[in-house]
């Protein structure tokens, strides 16, 4: 298990560019088994998450070539249906989240497919449920295999057209239910649709595939099935919880940052959270210039009541950000209550930050009381373990601003969404050092 020795209390200065979004790499390789046409994907990050899901393309049969840094070529000209069975595709879907979304196009190209439960983040229940409805209602049947200990998604024949209410707005889950549906007979309607930037791109993608996508960006898709898709060339989005993360560290560190190709228009209301903070961000093209601040003071609500940040769906604030505002609050003026509504154990990971000299109440699993230092109390250095991919970089950036050398443990998790993410803070100036 590597780890990351982190000498904290050195300030950054320059520039660096976000890899490509983690999310919407996972849905558009995922979305490519459904042609049998190459497809090529430019921006891909390098990251642990990402790879793993190429490796396992790969297994089941497509052709996968690395043209160029960051630049793939999918091609699902056959895929493997004995692999797909066996106990060794079993194993890989336990080990990344993000396989889930690969049920919709096997289930097309297919008929049929095994899956086995999901990994990823240890961060309290992530239920399936609306990714399995979603495809029940297109007319597959889920059985579960007690041998296989996997579920077995069948079609008998073509999925149908259906209208569909989903329970909740699921990123993944109606990125799967897009997939199953765009080669379905009849048409799809899908209400409380997630709209993400990332799932945008999906729609985006899928349309210059030769499918039928309306009302993108809205929560309402209309979607025309079509007998086949051909391929294309699509570029991933700047990752926004990576440009996050980087105005955290600046804030942290008291330094001068600019954030190259941050694409504005897609970050909705990142921005705004991280001024509500008391932080200067400018607008120089499509770059974010943070400058050095040594104090930032928390706004209140109109009424001089504590201010509250809270997760929300697109286009609310995004839950993978909120264990980084947490970490920039404990060094800003004023006090802060974390609202984390839609995941039960992200906030259990301040219990490090409270022993590094943070002043924060843990109300509840979901809830947290951030009273700020205004950097007058400077955070010590901690040995701590990553339980996910968010509360380690927030632990991170904690370990950066402290006084002296912190471990963090257990960074393959940081790995699973920050591509090399030492290697380019070291860049900048920072003291960060892998242990393998």
């Amino acid at each position: 298990m590597a780890s990351f020795l982190v000498e904290g209390n050195h300030h950054l200065h320059g520039e660096i560019t976000p890899q490509g979004a983690k999310n919407e790499a996972l849905q558009v390789i995922c979305a490519t088994i459904l042609t049998d046409q190459e497809v090529i994907i430019d921006n891909v990050p390098d990251i642990l998450d990402v790879n793993n899901l190429i490796a396992m393309l790969e297994a089941m049969g497509v052709t996968v070539k690395h043209l160029s840094q960051n630049r793939y070529s999918f091609k699902a000209q056959t895929i493997n249906a004995d692999f797909i069975q066996s106990q060794a595709f079993m194993e890989q879907c336990t080990k990344l989240r993000g396989s889930v979304m690969i049920i919709a196009p096997l289930l097309s190209r297919l008929g049929s497919v095994y899956y086995s439960n999901p990994g990823g983040d240890k961060i309290g229940r992530r239920r399936l449920d609306t990714h399995f409805n979603g495809i029940k209602n297109l007319g597959a049947s889920i059985t579960f295999e007690q041998d296989k200990m996997a579920y077995h998604f069948q079609a008998k024949g073509r999925l149908q057209g259906t209208y569909m209410l989903l329970d909740e707005a699921s990123l993944t889950g109606t990125a799967n239910i897009i997939m199953a549906a765009v080669m379905a007979k009849g048409t799809t309607t899908i209400y409380n649709a997630a709209c993400e930037p990332y799932i945008q791109q999906l729609c985006l993608m899928l349309n210059n595939m030769g499918a039928r996508i309306t009302g993108i960006a809205s929560n309402l898709l209309t979607i025309e099935g079509v007998d086949a898709l051909h391929g294309t060339h699509h570029r991933i989005l700047p990752d926004m919880i990576e440009v996050g993360s980087f105005v955290g560290i600046a804030a942290m560190t008291r330094s001068e940052l600019t954030i190259k190709n941050v694409s504005w228009k897609d970050l909705g209301i990142i921005p705004s959270s991280f001024r509500r903070l008391g932080l200067q961000l400018e607008r120089r093209g499509d770059d974010m210039f943070i400058p050095r601040q040594e104090h930032y003071e928390i706004e209140r609500f109109m009424d001089g009541s504590i201010l509250t940040l809270a997760d929300a769906i697109w286009p609310g604030l995004t839950p993978d950000l909120l264990s980084v505002i947490l970490v920039v609050a404990t060094q800003a003026k004023g006090s802060l209550l974390i609202h984390q509504k839609m995941f039960e154990s992200r906030l259990f990971f301040v219990d490090k930050l409270i022993n590094m000299g943070a002043q924060i109440i843990l109300c509840d699993p979901h809830r947290a009381v951030v009273i700020g230092h205004d950097h007058n109390i400077q955070l010590r250095a901690n040995n701590m373990v990553s339980p996910d991919i968010r509360a380690g970089i927030a632990m991170l950036i904690a370990a950066m601003s402290a006084d002296g050398i912190s471990r963090i443990g257990h960074i393959e998790q940081i790995d699973r969404g920050y591509s090399h993410i030492d290697q380019r803070l070291n860049a900048l100036g920072a003291k960060i050092t892998r242990i393998e």
